[in-house]
């Protein structure tokens, strides 16, 4: 039976990941990168496209699961007639080798469990050479692919399928250890499981002790910050939007994106949640991944990269998986990399100079970098671009694109007023300027007091709720307190908010989708803005039950259906629960240290 979404946890070592279902199935695997074909592709597919499943014998069993406190360490309890025994979770590197190491532990009496372990390469497609080693252990080979299994209980297979019945009793514990390495390489050596565990729930403890954070929602603001750190590439600092690809926006529905890459759209929000939290290093660590990845030409600038910063991302689709509950097309790669989104300059011009206001370590090249962008978005600021949604239609003037560039232009103001860097600060307010009056001529109708999704439109877009905490507008503005309330009349379904109505508005797709969950973080926001602290509240703790029983969210959520869909865990969705929990704790006076937007 297929697991929903929320059915699954997510483990990693940060710099890959891994989903196991509720039923103790490991059905998503990339090695060695996050970005990396799958090896276990159950997700997407079926047993065949590859998965590892430990569960127990007797099939009528309750199953009870969480992390170890303050870890990415998952612990899933089985418990049947005979006994109850726990599968123990967690991904490690050794020696530079990512391993997947699992140990059943005996809990009380007896449990005899199964195992099945299909690896499949390149996504589910390649069944790989498998052979027993001198040592014992078990071999997966396919092109640059090695993969080893190491466990003292003994296995069986048929060449495509190892199998195993074993049994664990109270004081007990069984390992389990998958090693990737390349294929030219020799048998990566041999690492103690207990010393792994041991030193994983050091490292999460160590780090998790590090935050500042405080006020009622600090608990699940702590496992959105861990799910941020699983999400973000160590040695690079990259941020990734997702740990999956093709997860869904509708079930059915072709809106299925690889979200394995790292958006600039999302910069200055991930920089104040990390600052606010007390993690300058990770925050610097961003930073200065920014600056990297779109150093060069401002023109030649993408929406994304890859992890450390690749910018050929070609799309293309796995027509071998039958996708998530039948939802094709599976994509690999997106395509949304080529587009031009004005909204992106503005984003890392931001993004730069909530680094400055934070105090981040100084980056020589960064008011370099933002100088030629502002001259960039100084001669392109007129031209139609795709949208901070990546439409796939025709390009548009839209209104957020517009205030987009009105930051870069007012950034660039205040770095050069209030920071004595170098630049023509007169230049850079006459754009400014002249870009705010375009906004308030083309991109607010007065009829209706709101400001609109697109010039010549009449709908509204969730990316409005951010005019006031850009700068654009006051928030006690009546332009902006109507273009709130229109969000609600026509966006607001369910209780949860929606991106833009797709019922309503071509976006290439012509299909509908769940509500976009950074989007309801964003009315949070708003309402908090406007003082409706009350509203705030009650919509905030509405998302944190529609969080699964591990704390995650996936990119948006079905109010029809309840349940969550889009790809999981999603960076953009924790970002939001954290900096909305900042807010809301500020506003009710709780906490003085956080840095806002502006």
């Amino acid at each position: 039976m297929t697991q929903r979404i929320e059915d699954y946890a997510l483990i990693g070592d940060r710099e890959s990941c891994a989903l196991v279902g509720l039923n103790g199935s490991v059905d998503w695997l990339c090695w060695p990168r996050f970005d990396s074909d799958a090896c276990f592709a159950a997700l997407l597919g079926t047993r065949n496209n590859g998965c590892w499943r430990i569960w127990p014998a007797d099939e009528d069993y309750k199953v009870t699961r969480r992390y170890r406190e303050d870890t990415l360490i998952l612990e899933t309890t089985f418990e049947t007639a005979s006994g109850r025994a726990t599968i123990i979770d967690f991904m490690a590197r050794r020696n530079g080798h990512p391993e997947l190491i699992r140990m059943v532990r005996g809990d009380a009496g007896q449990v005899a469990f199964k195992l099945d372990l299909a690896l499949r390469f390149g996504y589910g497609a390649v069944t790989p050479w498998m052979a027993r080693t001198d040592g014992g252990a078990h071999r997966a080979i396919a092109g640059p692919d090695m993969v080893v299994l190491r466990t003292p209980v003994g296995m069986t297979g048929d060449g495509w399928l190892l199998q195993s019945d074993f049994t664990v009793s109270q004081g007990e514990t069984t390992p389990f250890t998958l090693t990737w390495a390349p294929s030219h390489e020799p048998l990566p050596a041999a690492s103690s499981p207990r010393r792994a565990l041991a030193d994983t729930e050091a490292f999460w403890k160590h780090w998790t002790s590090q935050a500042a954070i405080d006020g009622p929602w600090a608990g699940a603001v702590m496992r959105s910050l861990i799910t941020l750190k699983a999400l973000t590439h160590a040695p690079t600092g990259g941020v990734v939007a997702a740990a999956t690809t093709s997860l869904p926006e509708k079930i059915g529905g072709p809106r299925n994106w690889d979200y394995r890459y790292c958006w600039i759209r999302d910069a200055t929000l991930t920089l104040l949640a990390l600052m606010n939290a007390g993690y300058y290093d990770e925050a610097q660590a961003w930073r200065d991944w920014l600056l990297r990845a779109v150093a060069g030409s401002p023109q030649d600038m993408q929406i994304m990269y890859g992890v450390a910063g690749e910018r050929r991302l070609i799309e293309w689709e796995a027509g071998w998986l039958p996708g998530y509950e039948g939802s094709t097309p599976v994509r690999i790669g997106n395509a949304a990399s080529t587009q031009f989104q004005l909204d992106v300059y503005g984003e890392l011009a931001d993004s730069l100079h909530q680094a400055r206001r934070g105090g981040l370590t100084g980056n020589e090249a960064a008011w370099s970098v933002e100088r030629a962008l502002t001259d960039h978005v100084c001669r392109v600021w007129r031209t139609p671009d795709d949208g901070i949604w990546e439409d796939r239609s025709d390009r548009k003037h839209y209104t957020f694109s517009k205030v987009m560039a009105w930051v870069t232009l007012d950034r660039a103001v205040q770095a050069v007023e209030h920071y004595g860097l170098p630049g023509d600060a007169d230049r850079y307010r006459a754009v400014r300027d002249e870009i705010r009056e375009d906004v308030i001529a083309n991109g607010f109708d007065a009829d209706h007091n709101t400001f609109v999704r697109s010039y010549g439109s009449q709908a509204v877009d969730a990316s409005l709720l951010l005019l006031a905490e850009l700068g654009f507008v006051a928030a006690d503005d009546p332009r902006y307190i109507g273009t709130v309330e229109a969000i609600e009349r026509d966006l607001l379904h369910g209780g949860f908010v929606h991106r833009y109505d797709t019922g309503e508005i071509d976006d290439g797709l012509n299909t509908t989708e769940g509500a976009f969950l950074v989007c309801t973080f964003w009315l949070v926001d708003a309402y908090v803005a406007i003082g409706r602290l009350d509203d705030a509240e009650a919509l905030f703790e509405r998302l944190l039950s529609i969080r699964n029983d591990l704390g995650l969210l996936a990119e948006e959520y079905d109010p029809v259906d309840q349940r969550q869909v889009g790809n999981f865990p999603q960076a953009f969705s924790h970002i939001g629960l954290i900096n909305s929990a900042f807010n809301l704790t500020r506003a009710r006076g709780e906490n003085g240290h956080t840095i806002e937007r502006g």
